[in-house]
């Protein structure tokens, strides 16, 4: 585990403790630790102890931010105020009442199955760069992978060419959100989807540990940054003339929605025990509860649609002889 960084502030020494205990409990606390930092400096600076008054200036600092980065940070903060009233029970402690009010959640896009066809036929049509030569596969496969695996965008940068069985038709997802490793189950057609590729992709490199998704540069294969792959499909997105209903661009995250909702639909459509099921969608999406899961198929209508539709399946017999007794 890395050291962590020296704090100068009076606060200083319970930012670090703060920061030891929870990276030995397994958080990565890269975003909390950035933030802590950026504290630290402030209090530091003017030589104060974290109250009212010095919270409220440091929030001066980070106003050009969102209302809900603003309050993620207030919160960060909050919650190492926390840990330090655990020693001394005067210690300042932020009201979250007084944060600002979080934005309302991004509707995610459901992506339809046209939609999908449509990204495909684009990906075709790309042109090799100078840095990817296999630019139009690279974007078919992250298309098929994040679409029909579920999987998160950073998890795809790090596959490497090891990951895959091709026996077992499985990937292996390595220390993922919350250290958390899992096997992934391919599909028939993404297996074969994932085969084409690497028919292309060997002869570049067959280095067991080089990364699926690569770029070249002159110091050799690299992955994709997960940024440079958001901008590598946002791209395509446009280019195949895929947009939200408010004329948007896609999120790439909104294709791991639409697997989980795609994948709920199917269990309708089958007349499958969907609760039952659900455990399983955690599993493969590498989700700690059911409540992470359940975030991703919130009711939107497609699922609206297709519940009503099993429910009435069910229950209009029952309905009709209750209706018709009362006749």
């Amino acid at each position: 585990m890395s050291a962590v960084r020296p704090f100068t502030s009076i606060v200083g020494p319970d930012i670090a403790s703060y920061i030891t205990l929870k990276k030995a409990l397994g958080r990565r606390f890269a975003v909390e630790t950035a933030t802590l930092a950026d504290l630290d400096r402030f209090l530091a600076a003017r030589s104060c102890d974290l109250s009212a008054k010095s919270l409220a200036a440091w929030c001066l600092t980070i106003e050009r931010l969102t209302p809900t980065v603003r309050r993620n940070r207030m919160r960060i903060a909050r919650n190492m105020c926390l840990y330090r009233r655990r020693r001394d029970p005067e210690c300042f402690v932020p009201d979250p009442t007084a944060f600002p009010a979080p934005h309302a959640p991004v509707r995610p896009h459901i992506f339809t199955e046209g939609e999908i066809v449509r990204l495909l036929r684009a990906a075709a049509t790309l042109s090799p760069k100078s840095n990817s030569p296999l630019y139009s596969e690279g974007m078919r496969l992250a298309v098929v992978l994040l679409y029909t695996a579920g999987l998160r965008r950073g998890e795809l940068v790090r596959l490497v060419l090891s990951d895959y069985d091709p026996a077992a038709r499985t990937l292996l997802v390595r220390a993922s959100k919350f250290h958390k490793s899992r096997v992934v189950a391919l599909s028939k057609d993404a297996a074969q989807e994932l085969e084409q590729f690497l028919s292309a992709r060997r002869p570049l490199s067959r280095a067991p540990d080089a990364p699926l998704l690569m770029t070249c540069r002159r110091s050799g294969v690299r992955a994709y940054s997960g940024g440079g792959l958001g901008m590598a499909l946002r791209r395509l997105f446009r280019h195949a003339d895929v947009h939200t209903i408010g004329h948007r661009t896609p999120r790439v995250h909104d294709l791991r929605h639409t697997y989980a909702v795609h994948v709920l639909l199917r269990w309708y459509r089958q007349g499958v025990d969907v609760q039952a099921k659900l455990p399983a969608l955690k599993t493969a999406m590498g989700h700690v509860s059911i409540a992470s899961t359940a975030y991703y198929l919130a009711m939107l209508a497609p699922i609206a649609e297709a519940a009503s539709e099993r429910f009435a399946r069910h229950c209009d017999p029952v309905l009709s002889t209750i209706t018709g007794g009362g006749q």
